[in-house]
């Protein structure tokens, strides 16, 4: 699962991504890879697994992941090639939930591409590109399934029905994302075409360092343009974001970023809506040689969970020992917590919670 940091040139993209891939922003303990030059694999900051490891002392820690992708800054005529266009396309549609960066502060040494500073008409110049897109995909698709129609087949029916609404808020420069559909319209006619505005959506007011706590002007008007859109806006000195990560010590970032007014820095914020953002959830296992944070989708069963760890264990998965995260730090063990009662046997059925504790028996 990959989020795709997109925004015009010049809005700070680079130089957030870059604070991103630095592990030291957001922990003290955690190392950070590249898989290649513009995907960083970043640790998630997860206050939980500090306190594991407080608990059971393992000899190594491994916290959850999130791939974030650098693509490519945008210009208008995207959607026709302009610039990097066809790239930028392609490798936004690739991810699966978009960052979208949106420059909210004023410096005349840094150009802006369009001469002055209006996060709103950034956001619509980056809308729109990517609207025309979808609405050029649309086409091909309601053609073929306009001929369907007219020879009566009724799910091709239904099928037009839903693809011209959605036509008709594109046109109206609605991103698909925000185009009122029922939940079963949208599973099974919009979300197989993989549109590129139905991706979820955080944006990132890049504010000047004295706005990183309360944001400014540019910021309040972004959230009142992105209302309807169910999406949060995250406010962020990406400048000073970079300042941060090159302090060498834990302790140097964290006085930093108190005599700020902040309690954590703001890209672990981010990375943690991020997450959220690609509908993943954590869950432990921890024992003296190691604890972990795995990454598994939201609503994910048991076998489901114990699969990411190893096929083998979805396949044979015989029950899942749970310990709730809370009673793991209430109790201070896992043999407290089984002293306690606390552990729970769980079947194939059972839904995984964000937190949970597991050790799982299978037999292949």
């Amino acid at each position: 699962m990959k989020a795709g940091i997109v925004g015009l040139p010049n809005v700070g993209k680079s130089t957030l991504f870059n604070c991103l891939s630095n592990a030291k922003a957001q922990s003290a303990n955690f190392p950070f890879c590249t898989i290649e030059p513009n995907i960083g694999v970043v640790n998630v900051p997860d206050s939980r697994l500090v306190k594991l490891e407080e608990l059971v002392n393992p000899e190594r820690v491994l916290p959850a992941t999130v791939d974030i992708v650098d693509i490519a800054g945008l210009v208008k005529g995207a959607s026709k090639g302009e610039g990097l266009g066809n790239q930028f396309l392609g490798n936004i549609r690739e991810t699966d939930a978009i960052i979208h960066v949106l420059r909210c502060f004023d410096n005349d040494n840094i150009v802006h591409v369009d001469g002055n500073i209006n996060p709103i008409r950034d956001k619509e110049t980056i809308d729109i590109e990517l609207q025309l897109k979808d609405l050029e995909s649309l086409d091909k698709k309601l053609e073929k399934v306009r001929k369907t129609a007219r020879t009566g087949n009724k799910d091709a029916q239904k099928e037009q029905e839903v693809l011209e609404k959605v036509k008709k808020g594109l046109e109206a420069a609605i991103s698909v994302r925000a185009i009122e559909l029922t939940a079963k319209e949208r599973e099974e006619f919009v979300t197989p075409l993989q549109f590129i505005t139905d991706k979820p959506v955080l944006y990132v007011c890049n504010v000047d360092e004295k706005s990183a706590v309360n944001g400014n002007d540019y910021v309040a008007k972004v959230k009142d343009a992105v209302k309807n859109e169910n999406a949060e806006v995250i406010v962020l000195a990406v400048g000073t974001e970079a300042d941060i990560t090159e302090l060498e010590s834990y302790e140097e970032r964290q006085l930093f970023l108190e005599d700020l007014g902040l309690q954590e820095a703001g890209s672990a914020v981010l990375i943690r809506a991020a997450y959220k953002l690609l509908n993943l959830q954590t869950y432990f296992t921890a024992g003296v040689k190691e604890v972990r944070a795995w990454t598994i989708n939201i609503g994910d069963s048991a076998p489901q969970a114990a699969g990411v760890i190893h096929s083998d264990f979805e396949k044979g998965f015989i029950r899942a020992e749970v310990i709730a995260y809370d009673d793991y730090v209430k109790y201070g063990s896992e043999a407290k917590v089984k002293e306690a009662g606390k552990m729970r046997v769980e079947g194939k059925e059972y839904i995984v919670k964000d937190g949970d504790v597991m050790h799982f028996r299978f037999n292949v």
